[in-house]
């Protein structure tokens, strides 16, 4: 077991000599902090994730530096945030963006100083993780303090599959406990308990779930969600609107649009699915995607994407629940309303093929009956 001590000189006055004598304390012109810590169960073990958790003043700060120096990130304010990651390829840096659930194209090409809290705070893991190289520790001190509880947890989910799937190494100092479950640590400590390393086999835990509230809404609730899309803003207001809430805060919205054609009457596409930067990295987009597939199935509709997003359209190539069609993987142009921002990229096409989803029937119906009954429950399960 290891011990530091932490010894700080002060400067006895008679608000100190109040204090000794209210509460009866000991004359001292010093005070001492014993952190104890014990990292001897990990030596030579394979790793990925470790926590340090406790009360603010316990020691965290202690252990973590005691692993290697804690660093800052420093932002160039007049670059977008993606070229601030110039030391690797832009392919790579729009990687890590997307792994540390910075998914939102358009949040990459605006300044550090423009973005929320929590885009913040995973723009600067994102930063450290780069920059780490093989064999570092990357530490991390007050661990989703400043971010809504709900956000840490999206985050955690989010940075735990990339390091893992990267195999580095990060120990995180945190205050909070709800964070565990999301980020399934491989090891634990908490100077509060003696500084016991406590170990986790994480591959043993149940996978984390949310509720979600699914809610039937007009187009204009789309306005909070179009500037994270990566095409044009804007949207055919004949879509159907599904709004996903958690914990009464938005978080997803799908849009859906008739599309008949030749030899399908009944076809529709899913025109839009959108997640909030504070909320990507879960998996979320393709579960809401697929939720709204399986309504739209149940009443015996056709369902069709088209996407030219690289790590969705993937997914849907190896899933069981989609088929691509005979456009699958053809080259399209993508135009966001400027000229000069046409692409040229391959897109992915498919067809919904997987179960039905019933007991939402009534959110197919026109909004203005939707008004009296709108909220119904979704339970999501998140998997890597």
């Amino acid at each position: 077991m290891a011990e530091i001590k932490l010894v700080s000189e002060i400067v006895n006055d008679d608000y100190t000599q109040y204090v000794y004598d209210k509460f009866d304390i000991q004359d001292s012109s010093k005070t001492e902090v014993v952190v104890n810590y014990d990292f001897t169960p990990i030596k030579g073990k394979k790793w990925n994730i470790g926590v340090v958790y406790g009360s603010s003043g316990c020691g965290k700060t202690t252990i973590l530096k005691s692993l290697g120096k804690l660093t800052s990130v420093e932002f160039d304010r007049e670059k977008a945030l993606i070229s601030n990651f110039d030391f690797m390829s832009p392919d790579d840096a729009s990687r890590v963006l997307m792994s540390m659930g910075l998914s939102s194209v358009p949040t990459w090409l605006r300044p550090f100083s423009s973005l929320s809290n929590g885009e913040q705070y995973r723009a600067e893991l994102a930063y450290k993780v780069a920059r780490a190289s093989e064999g570092d520790i990357i530490l991390i001190d007050e661990y989703t303090s400043v971010v809504d509880r709900d956000v840490a947890k999206a985050m955690s989910f989010a940075l735990q599959k990339y390091i893992r799937k990267t195999n580095k190494k990060i120990v995180l100092a945190s205050c909070h406990y709800d964070i565990m479950e999301w980020l399934m640590p491989d090891w634990t400590c908490s100077p509060q308990k003696g500084g016991v390393l406590v170990e986790h086999d994480y591959r043993l835990r149940s996978r984390p779930n949310i509720e979600l509230q699914v809610i039937r809404v007009e187009s204009s609730a789309f306005d909070i969600f179009k500037k994270h899309h990566y095409l044009t803003e804007n949207v055919n207001k004949s879509c159907r609107f599904l709004l996903f809430t958690w914990d009464e805060k938005p978080v997803g919205i799908v849009a859906v649009i008739n599309q008949p054609g030749k030899g399908r009457p009944n076809a529709i596409a899913l025109s839009r699915t959108v997640v909030l930067p504070d909320f990507q990295g879960m998996g979320l987009g393709t579960k809401l995607s697929e939720f709204a597939a399986g309504v739209f199935v149940n009443q015996g509709k056709q369902v069709y994407t088209k996407t030219i997003s690289p790590a969705l359209g993937e997914y849907r190539n190896k899933s069981e629940k989609w088929r691509g069609t005979a456009q699958n993987g053809k080259t399209r142009t993508v135009n966001d309303g400027k000229a000069k921002n046409r692409l040229t990229r391959a897109s992915y096409c498919h067809e919904y093929v997987g179960e039905k989803i019933q007991g939402y029937e009534e959110m197919l119906l026109p909004v203005g009956d939707m008004r009296k009954n709108k909220k119904k429950s979704l339970q999501l399960g998140l998997s890597l």
